[in-house]
């Protein structure tokens, strides 16, 4: 079974760190871009950072220079390193992976992972 699976949520402080993580696994036969996006109470899902199979990055105004998406291709993984964090950033944080399967290129989603900056 193909999945995305995430860890590394929790409750932190203003100003403290933490460290996502999201490993595909399956029969999985290559993977394109890797994403971080979040959905707090209330807001729609958006874009936190994306990163390409080689080194392009892309991050939301909001987390530039704060955060940092990387990828281990031969882990399949890809984290967020989140520095700074503001009580703004509480939502739950979700990966997504352009993954190819036996049938194609497939988009999946992780179980989402919840991130708290309490103030």
């Amino acid at each position: 079974q193909v999945q995305l699976v995430e860890s590394g949520g929790g409750l932190v402080q203003a100003g403290g760190s933490l460290r996502l993580s999201c490993a595909a696994s399956g029969s999985i036969f290559g993977i394109n871009d890797m994403g971080w996006y979040r959905q707090a109470p209330g807001k729609q899902r958006e874009l936190v950072a994306t990163a390409t199979r080689g080194s392009g990055t892309n991050y939301a105004d909001s987390v530039k220079g704060r955060f940092t998406i990387s990828r281990d291709n031969a882990k399949n993984t890809v984290y967020l390193q989140m520095n700074s964090l503001k009580p703004e950033d509480t939502a739950v944080y979700y990966c997504d992976a352009k993954l190819l399967i036996g049938t194609g290129w497939v988009d999946y989603w992780g179980q989402g992972t919840q991130v708290t900056v309490s103030s």
